[in-house]
């Protein structure tokens, strides 16, 4: 599986105008792209204005596609104007024994 992470920092007073954002970036995904395995949205525990997406893919192609995709390209557009990021954490490759 192709994991990636990601954080934002959102302004306040659009906190919950991202939660919906995200939220809907992730049902869609899972819905419409066979790809897409796993989408969460965390909000960090100490700072109640960022928010994690950790998601996980079929493969690397996968997530190409999710990228270049409707839903990910609308998620963008809503938030765009209001959040920090997103700040890469990881990405890559579940090691399997």
């Amino acid at each position: 599986m192709y994991h990636v992470a990601v954080y934002f920092d959102v302004q306040p007073e659009r906190r919950q105008d991202f939660i919906n954002a995200a939220i809907k970036d992730g049902r869609d995904s899972g819905a419409n792209e066979p790809g897409t395995l796993r989408f969460e949205l965390i909000q960090d525990e100490t700072n109640e204005n960022r928010f994690y997406l950790n998601e996980g893919y079929e493969s690397a192609e996968a997530f190409d596609i999710h990228a270049n995709g409707q839903y990910f390209a609308e998620f963008f557009a809503e938030i765009g104007s209001y959040v920090e990021g997103p700040t890469w954490l990881l990405r890559g490759n579940r090691v399997e024994a």
